[in-house]
Formats: structure tokens, C-alpha cells, sequence
């Protein structure tokens, strides 16, 4: 292989095979001439997305004829305090035939985003009975791979307006918590100003989709709008606590407010959350939103719309078979609405909190890592 054979532009690398762990014993216990292959030096990975990354490296110029395939080690990073690449551990090890670098590694059934992978490289020659002959093992790199891109989040989007169901009208915006959140201030409770007697917009927690590009990057704070169908209020029930603040719909979502599309996803359950995030027109959540997310139409939309009537004023309507979510990106004064103590049940085992995606689902998964 010649040198500008190496730096030739990059080429996809549709599918990658897995080597079998008979194939294996062989990379791993050195069986060949490791001596007359160079080592992969100086490894670089650019390009990440979600679910590919483009790897390039170095190598010397003695052996790189009888180089015939490249061996990569990908492990996923479970801890951070762990630095130790174990290969006898790592279940994804692949044989890629040796071709222009840099190479696309692409793969939804081994690469996840938003996840921490260690990789190493060998390069091997295989030999007239079968097996390799293999380099030492490259260094280790570490690199994290990406969020959902907006293309992931159409797809997703699409799947939710597939579920959403038809649309029931709706007057206020609802959010439950513990008395104390209220009442006085905690540190439990930051996202909570009790002297200026505002709730304040925190950064979203990892629930929904691995990929989501809102989680732990957002700042908001979570309403609710859904209604029971027998009696179109709100439900009695909650999983966040007995008091409820209560806010008419028009304060939050209004013509100078934004809808952006966020998330679809359950918890191993029959029923869908939607994430929605209402951002007024050029705030910092909005600006953050434009880069990111999928644009609703406001006032025609599947899951939340706010339309003008002739008479001026705006009605609303929420879906129906999905559950919103709807992050406020601005806070909110205490005073603008009321809060009342609910006479339901606090039901913690519906809590979204961290809640992780059943990656097994077909309705709210897409064709890409989990």
C-alpha cells in the first residue's frame, strides 16, 4: 500500500464485520510476524455524528504492503475513572478491509449517541490458512459520540405525529411540587427563588431519548397541559407532588411564542411522552432552540396549537394518546397564576426523572443508536 494510496480521500465503510472469537485468538495472542507490520500512530476522529465517526492515523512505511485489513477495537466507556482498554472484554471488535484513510465507521447496531467509546487499532495481513498476522495495538483514544441531528429529529417527530391522536381543547398550564417548593426556600428546590417569588428555569435531566440535544444542555421548567377526557380539566394525579401551580395557557403560549419539537420516547409503558419547548420570539431558550430542534407551526401543529379566533382571542388544543411535556425556557412569577393543593394521588411510579427509553420500542425508536 502506497503512501498516497493512504492519504486518498475518505471512503465510506458501509458494513463492518465482526470478528468471531476464533478470528480473535489470533489478533489478541499475536499468532504471525508482528514484527514487519507497522503500528498505528498519532490516531485522529473527526467527523463524529450519533451513530458514525470518520479514524485516520500514521503508520511507517515498513510492512504497509502486506497490510490487507485493519482490526478495531471499540469499547464503550462505561466509568470514567476506568482508563483500562480489557480486549478479552470488549464485545465489538471489527475487521474492516484495508482502504483509503480516513474510513467512516458506521453502524446503528454497535454505535450509540451521546456515549463515551475507547478505541484501538491493529493493523493485520491475513495469511493463506485463514488467519492473521497482526501489529501491536495502537494507543487508546477516547472520544464521545454526537446528539441526534436535526435529520434524527425529524424522524422522530415524524413517529410522533403518527401517535399523537386527535386534538382536545385545553385553558391552563399546570406544574406539581412539594409544598415546600412554594412556600420557602430549600436546596432542594433551585429551581425556586423565594425572595423574588419566581419559579427560575433549571437544565433539563437526562430522561427520553440517549440523543436527545436538549438533555443537560437546556434550561427550563416542565408544565403540563393534558386533560382527563370525561371532564377536560386537568388530572387530580400526579407523580410530583400535592401542590399545583395553575397558569392560563395564553401567559406561556401565545403569538409571540415559539414551539419546538423535543423529544419522543416511553418508559417500557403503552403510553408516549412528547417533549415540546414553548420559547418566547428571540429569547436565549429560542436562540438555543433554532440551532437544534424541529419548528412547529403554532397554530397547526399535532401535538399543541394556539389559534386566533374572529372575536381576537386564542383557543388551544393538546393531544390526546400522547403525554406532553412542555418546557418553559423563561421563569415564571408565582403570582401570575394559582396554587392549590390536588386531591389525587401522587403516583411516583410515572415520574419522568431520569427515565430511561425503552430501546426496544417500535413506535418511538428510529434507525439510529439508542
Amino acid at each position: 500500500m502506497t503512501e498516497s494510496h493512504l492519504n486518498s480521500p475518505s471512503l465510506e465503510l458501509q458494513s463492518l464485520q465482526l470478528c468471531d472469537r476464533e478470528g480473535t485468538e489470533s489478533a489478541d495472542s499475536g499468532i504471525g510476524d508482528v514484527d514487519d507490520l507497522p503500528v498505528p500512530q498519532q490516531i485522529q476522529i473527526s467527523n463524529i455524528t450519533c451513530d458514525s465517526f470518520k479514524i485516520s492515523w500514521e503508520m511507517e512505511s515498513r510492512g504497509r504492503e502486506r497490510i490487507t485489513h485493519y482490526f478495531i477495537d471499540l469499547n464503550k466507556k462505561d466509568s470514567k475513572k476506568e482508563n483500562q482498554f480489557k480486549h478479552k472484554d470488549v464485545p465489538t471488535k471489527l475487521v474492516a478491509k484495508a482502504v483509503p484513510l480516513p474510513m467512516t465507521v458506521r453502524g446503528h447496531w454497535f454505535l450509540s449517541p451521546r456515549t463515551e467509546y475507547s478505541i484501538a487499532v491493529q493493523t493485520a495481513t491475513k495469511q493463506p490458512d485463514g488467519e492473521y498476522a497482526v501489529s501491536q495495538w495502537s494507543e487508546i483514544i477516547e472520544f464521545c459520540t454526537a446528539d441526534y441531528s436535526t435529520v434524527h429529529l425529524m424522524q422522530l417527530l415524524q413517529k410522533a405525529e403518527a401517535t399523537a391522536g386527535r386534538m382536545l381543547p385545553f385553558t391552563v398550564f399546570y406544574r406539581n411540587q412539594e409544598q415546600e417548593y412554594f412556600e420557602q426556600p430549600s436546596s432542594s428546590y433551585r429551581s425556586r427563588d423565594a425572595q423574588c417569588c419566581q419559579m427560575l428555569p433549571a437544565v433539563k435531566d437526562d430522561s427520553g431519548s440517549h440523543g436527545s440535544p436538549i438533555s443537560g444542555k437546556l434550561e427550563g421548567l416542565f408544565f403540563s397541559c393534558n386533560t382527563e377526557f370525561n371532564t377536560g380539566k386537568p388530572p387530580q394525579d400526579s407523580p410530583y407532588g400535592p401542590f399545583r401551580f395553575q397558569i392560563q395557557a395564553d401567559v406561556l403560549i401565545n403569538q409571540s411564542t415559539n414551539i419546538y419539537f423535543g423529544d419522543f420516547y416511553c418508559m417500557y409503558t403503552s403510553y408516549h411522552y412528547v417533549i415540546l419547548v414553548l420559547a418566547p420570539d428571540g429569547s436565549k431558550g429560542d436562540v438555543f432552540c433554532k440551532e437544534i430542534l424541529p419548528a412547529l407551526d403554532r397554530s397547526n401543529n399535532r401535538f399543541l396549537s394556539c389559534t386566533e379566533e374572529e372575536d381576537g382571542s386564542l383557543s388551544f388544543r393538546h393531544a390526546q394518546d400522547v403525554i406532553l411535556e412542555v418546557i418553559y425556557t423563561e421563569p415564571v412569577e408565582l403570582d401570575s397564576g394559582t396554587v392549590t393543593r390536588i386531591s389525587g394521588h401522587q403516583l411516583m411510579s410515572q415520574s419522568t426523572v431520569n427515565a430511561k427509553k425503552d430501546p426496544s420500542c417500535k413506535i418511538c425508536n428510529i434507525s439510529v443508536g439508542r
